[in-house]
């Protein structure tokens, strides 16, 4: 299976999540960059509301695989917590100077990104959260991490197309996983498109624009 763009597969991706179509209680989380024109594409179908997460991976002490993060979920800001102490920590001037620029340059982007809009209200809600394909799953995994901090009632993953060997770490770790493809073998999440792109901040925010402001073209 290859989707036509990122807004097409939302909308495939949206009859498989047609269950949560119209709840006052749930709302959809785009992963940005990749995640936000399928994003767009399930809050038009679905008609619910539509905001971003963003992530920047900082440090690895484990491994590429699992990154340590600085993640803003709809708004709200969250460092992983080991993260959280090397930022206050003293002994390495360095890596401090280093976090604070890198937490500055990602705060200016989620604004860049968000606007002025206040924080998502996350606690209690079903969360649908979204990107455009998942390779390894840390992405994911790392969003899902930060949501999990603001206690919503349920996280739902969801992706047009993921690898096989994913599926089975993100499902463990979600309320669900729904996800229309499972190609083996993967490769990269751009081969299962047959226009691939991610949106500049501008975009961005002018996707979410058109969400608050009435239908999403299609």
């Amino acid at each position: 299976m290859r989707f036509t763009d990122a807004r097409a597969a939302g909308h495939a991706l949206a009859v498989a999540l047609e269950g949560y179509g119209g709840r006052a209680d749930a709302l959809v989380l785009a992963i940005a960059r990749g995640g936000v024109g399928v994003g767009a594409g399930v809050s038009k179908r679905l008609g619910l509301p539509l905001d971003l997460v963003l992530l920047r991976r900082l440090l690895a002490p484990r491994g590429p695989a699992e990154p340590l993060c600085v993640v803003s979920v709809g708004g709200t800001r969250f460092l992983d917590a080991e993260l959280a102490a090397a930022a206050e920590a003293t002994a390495d001037p360095a890596l401090g100077h280093f976090l604070a620029d890198a937490l500055r340059e990602f705060d200016a982007r989620v604004l860049a990104c968000r606007g002025p809009r206040p924080a998502a209200e996350i606690k209690g809600r079903t969360v649908i959260l979204v990107d455009n394909g998942v390779r390894t799953g840390s992405t994911m995994l790392a969003a899902m991490r930060a949501l999990g901090s603001m206690s919503p009632a349920r996280i739902i993953a969801a992706a047009p197309v993921a690898a096989p060997a994913a599926c089975e770490v993100i499902r463990r770790a979600a309320a669900d996983f729904v996800c229309l493809a499972r190609p083996e073998p993967f490769g990269h999440v751009g081969l299962w498109y047959e226009s691939f792109r991610r949106a500049g901040d501008g975009e961005i925010r002018a996707t979410l624009e058109e969400s608050e402001a009435g239908p999403l073209k299609p």
